[in-house]
């Protein structure tokens, strides 16, 4: 979260478990979207995935340079490889979802 919004992708373990990402299909600006509705997809030379939102809220941006160059996730998946920002209905939403030392934990649990 920054401010009323929250950056939403993927992680980079999960940029390493779909291989080389090759196209990401973007939201539109203004849509809104309830919590676990697709909202993007994300292809690999391995899969194509679906990114769906963590919380009912409206999409406030995305990140457009993904169109040119979405080769940017498998360079910085957790940084410049953003997808989009999304407005809560509720902030406190947020606050059901893991933090990065539970997604930690989580994903170390998958090995």
């Amino acid at each position: 979260m920054h401010g009323d919004t929250g950056t939403v992708g993927i992680s980079k373990y999960a940029q390493e478990q779909l291989g080389e990402v090759v196209f990401v299909e973007l939201p539109e600006i203004g849509r809104k979207f309830e919590r676990d509705d697709e909202v993007a997809v994300v292809e690999s030379n391995k899969a194509a995935s679906e990114v769906y939102a963590p919380v009912d809220g409206e999409i406030m941006s995305v990140n457009k340079i993904l169109e040119s160059d979405p080769t940017i996730v498998n360079r910085d998946a957790e940084g410049e490889g953003w997808f989009y920002e999304i407005k809560p209905d509720s902030p406190s939403d947020f606050d059901e979802l893991m933090d990065a030392s539970e997604y930690k934990v989580f994903i170390q649990q998958l090995s």
